[in-house]
């Protein structure tokens, strides 16, 4: 499958609005999202939190359009769910959903194409800062009142005229470049799918190979998909290659590090730091090593939980439901399934 990036284009996809169409919100979005809801008298919805599979069997099948966040809809579930003609994603991931179901059924999916990137970005910002600026090593340090006891020993780095790689050149790295360049740090870029002449527009430098270019990077921020070709792609072979100083930065989808061999490499000193906003089984377990890790940096998911962040997504999620109803669907929304 594939993203159509035209961005405004937009087209018919749905059915004619000429009577009532009823959402199922699962899971909780933020009030911004169902006011606009509440303007229009062709939908009626209902707020579903209980998304165990049994509920969501016997709930679902009344409606015809639903939201999802991070909730797994298989074949099970969407079996029960006859009326279902388009299910609107708050986010931009579609690892959750059977999507051979989808297709074979007719029902459309839409993301929240733009609304999240700006989030997403600041959030890779923060992690290498903090990562690179040992804020929680001397903020710790300050608490137990070892003001300066020691913590020359702390060892810090500078962004400046260091050399990232951003693995992924969608929304969120067109935002993160722009942030890098402001701290006048060297950006190349790995993303089979974009031209050079794209890329340098916006200030990098395009590498070829993903395997080469993490051997030079002082930070990584990975941005691609998790599919078959990138699941444990970056694993305790290539972080071998990496510098004892790199950062790397994970918000994209957990599964893509094989986190056992990052723990690993983190203990042995193979890189220097790294941050998850994403993991291999989420909640993680209890048991998951890199909890105990001080050398990452761990957020549960969290990078579009801006306040501004939330209101966006959940205005976008319900605009594309709106869209698909009055047959008005911006093409950049639409998954190619």
């Amino acid at each position: 499958m594939v993203f159509n990036h035209l961005i405004g284009v937009r087209f018919p996809v749905g059915p004619p609005l000429n009577n009532m169409f009823k959402i199922a919100i699962v899971e909780k979005i933020d009030e911004s999202g169902l006011k606009l809801l509440d303007k229009h008298p062709n939908f009626e919805y209902k707020l579903i939190e209980n998304v165990s599979k049994e509920n969501l069997i016997k709930e679902l099948p009344n409606f015809d359009a639903l939201t999802l966040r991070v909730t797994k809809l298989d074949s099970d579930i969407l079996s029960h769910c006859k009326k279902l003609k388009v299910i609107s994603r708050h986010g931009v991931g579609i690892d959750n959903v059977d999507l051979n179901y989808l297709k074979n059924n007719n029902i459309s999916l839409l993301i929240t194409a733009s609304a999240n990137s700006l989030a997403v970005a600041e959030h890779v910002m923060y992690m290498m800062l903090s990562l690179s600026k040992g804020v929680t090593s001397y903020d710790s340090a300050v608490r137990k009142g070892n003001f300066k006891k020691d913590v020359n020993k702390i060892e810090t780095y500078e962004l400046f005229n260091k050399e990232i790689l951003i693995a992924g050149f969608g929304r969120i790295g067109k935002n993160l470049i722009k942030r890098c360049l402001g701290f006048e740090m060297k950006v190349n870029i790995y993303d089979p799918y974009v031209n050079k002449e794209i890329i340098k527009s916006f200030g990098g430098n395009k590498v070829e190979s993903l395997k080469e270019s993490v051997k030079t990077a002082d930070f990584i921020s990975v941005h691609m998909p998790l599919n078959k070709d990138t699941k444990s792609s970056i694993d305790l072979k290539i972080l071998k290659t990496m510098k004892k100083n790199t950062i790397i930065v994970n918000t994209a989808r957990g599964g893509i590090i094989n986190e056992k061999d990052l723990d690993q490499a983190l203990k042995e000193n193979v890189i220097f730091g790294a941050g998850l906003d994403v993991f291999e089984k989420e909640p993680p377990d209890s048991n998951n090593p890199l909890l105990k890790n001080k050398k990452v940096l761990l957020s549960p998911h969290s990078a579009t939980f801006t306040k501004e962040c939330k209101s966006r997504m959940s205005i976008e999620t319900v605009q594309n439901v709106i869209d698909f109803f009055e047959n008005n669907t911006k093409k950049s929304m639409i998954v190619k399934l």
